[in-house]
């Protein structure tokens, strides 16, 4: 903890001599706040970990080059935060999924000056959406930044789960030799029936990585994909959502968090699953009912759940996920890795120069854009 301390007041000393360096901005400037994780010794051991407070993303040079100010902290929760500080004359506020700078509706009516709300990622679920559309704000995404990350993500938790893997593990971690106790509920992934809630960019990533393993592919969107691409991957789709789930060996949640899957897999929606239902959720926590997940995997009726998104995020040490059966639970960092951070860094660094250029983001980046919602979240 102390280690953390000292590393938080670095943070804090950069964000205000960043503040000191900036007070008289050029005209025409624009201040622009990012709210990423602490690092703490981590930051310094790869030159391209960019995802982090202490390296912002890898533009702040050339954000100060054009004379912009650009401060960054990862203080973002509670009274009297670092980012409360800075929501009155913001122009563009960067936060990402693994820790989100959530922007509630009073936030945004005490942000005079604020544009353009920007998520580094894939899920803007963090921010009122309809408050940001009836303020007129930009809500965008750098689309596709971790689309492959999160996909092999889900695929390599599906065969943790389906091959039992965390047991054995553990076993020789604790100096253990028990085959029995991991062979008697472990299974090959070929042959069983996969089917995703959601089919946007991961869910069809994940569908093409899961083809070679000659599963019984199913999937469930409000729309169906093009024909000729649902044919090339093999999947069938499932306008049905409980039609489907009843099907599945292994269920993936693709979905994003919206007002009409909060809580949708409740003690209803599970009762409806094949017993020794595998689940895989890396999309959002809250689309779960916590306390049903953890009553059905105590059960048996969930054979096991694993993911890296949780309700509420940073979960708390008493959540109870972090102790029922068969699970394989991380932190929310599927979409986090070095080769994401790459992408996602470079996105928004395309994204701002557009923006200061007065230049349309690419269509599929914008969440909100002249009072509209885009459709996945309406």
């Amino acid at each position: 903890m102390a280690m953390k301390g000292v590393a938080s007041s670095a943070v804090r000393a950069l964000t205000s001599s960043a503040l000191t360096r900036h007070l008289h901005a050029s005209p025409g400037s624009k201040k622009i706040v990012g709210v990423f994780y602490e690092a703490n010794e981590y930051a310094s051991m790869n030159p391209n970990f960019l995802g982090c407070a202490e390296n912002a993303l890898g533009i702040r040079e050339w954000l100060e080059s054009q004379g912009h100010q650009y401060i960054v902290t990862p203080d973002k929760d509670g009274p009297n935060c670092e980012l409360d500080k800075h929501i009155p004359d913001l122009h563009v506020l960067i936060s990402t999924p693994f820790h989100p700078a959530y922007v509630t509706a009073e936030r945004i009516k005490k942000a005079k000056n604020l544009q353009l709300l920007l998520t580094a990622g894939i899920g803007s679920d963090h921010i009122d959406l309809k408050a940001a559309a009836e303020a007129g704000l930009t809500v965008a995404e750098v689309t596709g930044s971790n689309t492959v990350s999160v996909a092999e993500d889900e695929l390599m938790r599906i065969l943790i789960l389906v091959r039992n893997f965390l047991p054995g593990h553990h076993q020789v971690i604790s100096g253990e030799w028990d085959v029995a106790a991991i062979a008697h509920r472990a299974y090959d992934l070929e042959g069983k029936t996969v089917g995703t809630v959601g089919a946007g960019r991961i869910g069809r990533l994940l569908l093409q990585r899961l083809k070679p393993f000659n599963c019984n592919l199913l999937y469930h969107d409000r729309l169906q994909m093009d024909l000729k691409l649902e044919s090339e991957i093999g999947a069938s789709f499932e306008e049905d959502l409980d039609a489907m789930l009843p099907k599945c060996d292994i269920i993936v949640i693709n979905t994003p968090l919206t007002e009409k899957t909060k809580g949708m897999f409740d003690n209803e929606k599970i009762a409806k699953l094949k017993k020794g239902v595998l689940i895989v959720n890396n999309a959002r926590g809250a689309i779960m009912d916590t306390q049903a997940v953890a009553d059905a995997c105590s059960s048996g009726h969930i054979g096991g759940y694993s993911g890296d998104v949780w309700y509420p995020q940073p979960a708390p040490k008493d959540h109870p996920w972090r102790y029922m059966p068969n699970q394989a639970m991380t932190p929310h960092i599927s979409g986090t890795t070095i080769d994401a951070q790459l992408r996602y860094a470079a996105g928004t660094k395309d994204m701002l120069d557009r923006y200061f250029k007065g230049e349309d983001f690419p269509a599929q980046n914008y969440i909100v854009k002249d009072g509209e919602l885009a459709s996945q979240y309406r």
